[in-house]
C-alpha cells in the first residue's frame, strides 16, 4: 500500500528531474524525467517509507538521522536541491497541503513564545556545550550570517566584516549606551566596547551563553564597558543611544513581532539608532520546517518582510536603510559544515551517530534554504529620528 501511495506522490512531484528509488525491498524505480538532474534515495525500512508517505519533510530529516534513509551516489545538497526544485514546480499530495496549511494558520499559537516558553527554547540548542559550536564556529563564536565583502574571505575576516559593517550602520561614538538584544557568547558586544569605546548591556536567555560571555569580558578586562544578563528583551527598562540585535528575531515568532519593535523604540533615546540582523523571506510568509522547529529552533520562524512591515509601522520608527543580503549565509554554513566534518572524529568522541546526523541535516537544508528558496538576512536600520543617520550610504563605506 504504502509503495503505491509514495508512488503516486512521485509522480505528481517529480515533473523536471529524475529520482531513483530503491525501496526495502532492493528493488529500484525511477521517478520523473530522464532529461534533467539524477538523484536516488534509498529506503531502508517499511517503517521509514510509510513516514515519508505520512510527513515527507519531518520524515526525510527523521529518517536519515536514524540511518533507515541513504543517499546512494548522491550528496546531500544535490539531493535537496532536486526536491526543492520539483516541490515548488510539481503538485503535493493533499494531505501534505493541508498540514502545511493547518501549521501556517497555527503560528501564531504556536510561535506565542512567553518569556518562560522562550528560555526554553533558548536553553534547547543553544545551552548545548560550548566546546561543540567552538568547533565550527569562527574564534570569536558568531553564531550567525558572515559578511563576505571579498569572496576570499576566510570565516574569522567575514565575522569581522559583518560585526564592522553592523558598528558602521550604528554610528558610534565613545561613551554611548549600547543594548545588545540577544548577545549569545558576547563576540558582537566585546568588540563594540573595545573598538568603539561604548558602554554595552548584553542581554541573553542561555545560562551557557551568559556565563561565557561574563568569562570573556574578564579575560579582556572589558567588565568597565561590558555588562551581560540573563534577562528577556521585555523586562529591559533603560533607556539606549543604539541598540543591535542579530539572529534573534527569528525567535521572537509571528505573535510578538509588535511587541518586540515596540520595545526596540521604548528603550531607544529621542536621537537613537538600532539595528536589526535577521534572516528573512523574500516571498510570501509559508510555515516552518517542521523538523528544525522539533530538533534544532523550538518556536523558531523565519519572517517575510510583509510580516515585519507593520509592526516596524507601527512602532514609531523611521526606516533610514533596509540592505539584504543573498548567499552571504549558505556561505557561511559551507564554512560551518566544512569544520565540523573536519572534527568528526573528536565529535564522534562525544556525540553518537545521531546527532551527528542530525548536524548534518540542519547545515544542509539551511543550505538549500537560502540557495534554492528565496531567502536571505535583513538588517533594518531604525532610528527615532530621521536626522540620525546621513541621507546616503557613503558614510558606510568613506574608510574602503
Amino acid at each position: 500500500m504504502w509503495r503505491k501511495v509514495f508512488a503516486q506522490f512521485l509522480n505528481r512531484m517529480m515533473v523536471c528531474d529524475r529520482l531513483h528509488v530503491t525501496y526495502p525491498d532492493g528493488t529500484t524505480e525511477h521517478y520523473g524525467p530522464d532529461s534533467g538532474e539524477q538523484a536516488a534515495i534509498a529506503i531502508h525500512s517499511e517503517a521509514a517509507l510509510r513516514a515519508l508517505c505520512i510527513n515527507p519533510e519531518l520524515a526525510l530529516g527523521e529518517r536519515y538521522m536514524e540511518g533507515t534513509l541513504t543517499f546512494p551516489n548522491t550528496t546531500l545538497d544535490h539531493f535537496l536541491a532536486v526536491i526543492l526544485r520539483n516541490r515548488r514546480l510539481g503538485r503535493m499530495p493533499s494531505w501534505v497541503n493541508a498540514s502545511n496549511t493547518a501549521r501556517f494558520h497555527l503560528r501564531r499559537w504556536i510561535q506565542k513564545n512567553a518569556p518562560s516558553r522562550a528560555r526554553a527554547n533558548v536553553a534547547h540548542h543553544y545551552d548545548l556545550s560550548d566546546d561543540l559550536y567552538r568547533l565550527f564556529l569562527d574564534e570569536d563564536m558568531q553564531y550567525s550570517c558572515a559578511y563576505f565583502a571579498r569572496p576570499d574571505m576566510t570565516l574569522e575576516e567575514a565575522q569581522a566584516a559583518k560585526k564592522a559593517h553592523i558598528a558602521a550602520k550604528l554610528r558610534l561614538e565613545p561613551g554611548q549606551r549600547v543594548l545588545d538584544i540577544g548577545c549569545g557568547w558576547g563576540g558582537m558586544a566585546l568588540t563594540l566596547a573595545r573598538d568603539h569605546k561604548v558602554r554595552v548591556t548584553g542581554i541573553t536567555l542561555s545560562q551557557n551563553q551568559l556565563a561565557t560571555a561574563q568569562a570573556r569580558a574578564r579575560d579582556e578586562g572589558l567588565e568597565d564597558l561590558v555588562t551581560f544578563r540573563l534577562q528577556d528583551y521585555r523586562a529591559v527598562t533603560e533607556r539606549f543611544d543604539r541598540i543591535v540585535s542579530v539572529g534573534m528575531l527569528e525567535h521572537v515568532g509571528v505573535p510578538n513581532y509588535d511587541t518586540y519593535f515596540a520595545t526596540v523604540s521604548r528603550l531607544l533615546e529621542p536621537d537613537g539608532t538600532a539595528l536589526i540582523h535577521t534572516i528573512g523571506r523574500s516571498a510570501p510568509p509559508a510555515p516552518h520546517s517542521v523538523w528544525l522547529n522539533k530538533y534544532i529552533f523550538p518556536g523558531g520562524y523565519v519572517p517575510s518582510l510583509s510580516e515585519l512591515a507593520g509592526p516596524m509601522e507601527r512602532a514609531d520608527l523611521w526606516q533610514t536603510d533596509i540592505e539584504i543580503w543573498r548567499l552571504h549565509y549558505a556561505k557561511t554554513l559551507r564554512h560551518w559544515r566544512e569544520r565540523f566534518e573536519a572534527h568528526s572524529d573528536q565529535l564522534r568522541r562525544t556525540y553518537d551517530n545521531r546527532f551527528i546526523a542530525m548536524f548534518r541535516w540542519y547545515f544542509a537544508i539551511c543550505i538549500a534554504a537560502f540557495e534554492q528558496q528565496m531567502q536571505g538576512v535583513y538588517q533594518f536600520q531604525l532610528s527615532k529620528s530621521h536626522k540620525s543617520v546621513p541621507l546616503t550610504r557613503d558614510y558606510l563605506y568613506a574608510q574602503g
